[in-house]
């Protein structure tokens, strides 16, 4: 049995901690309020359906959860995901971007088309 050096059982215990601070940053929703402009278009108009590149209701996102969003937009940036227009305007977005946005609709109401 080998014993871990002290200095390697510290670094071992100050990994997670170091792991979580590179984690997602904080949005700000005042910050997120102002980034809305390629947003707001689709998904800020009530029943709104589009035809590129099929017809779908686009989905609101305004009362989403904040993490949900993000990780949805990190993976249209990715490709995991595949829209043409979501994808592009997923890459021009950094990490802050995404957390300002996430902020911002993850505490607005959601709000449901109309019959």
């Amino acid at each position: 049995m080998t014993l871990v050096p002290p200095v390697a059982a510290l670094a071992l215990l100050a990994l997670p901690a170091l792991v979580w601070s590179q984690a997602t940053p904080s949005g700000d929703p005042v910050a997120g309020q102002r980034k809305t402009q390629m947003c707001g278009g689709c998904h800020g108009i009530d029943g709104w359906r589009t035809a590129y590149p099929e017809v779908y209701g686009v989905p609101k996102i305004g009362g989403q959860h904040p993490a949900y969003i993000v990780k949805a937009l990190q993976a249209y940036k990715s490709g995991e995901r595949n829209h043409p227009s979501m994808r592009a305007i997923a890459a021009s977005l950094s990490d802050q971007d995404m957390a300002d946005l996430a902020a911002y609709y993850g505490g607005t109401e959601s709000k449901t088309a109309r019959k």
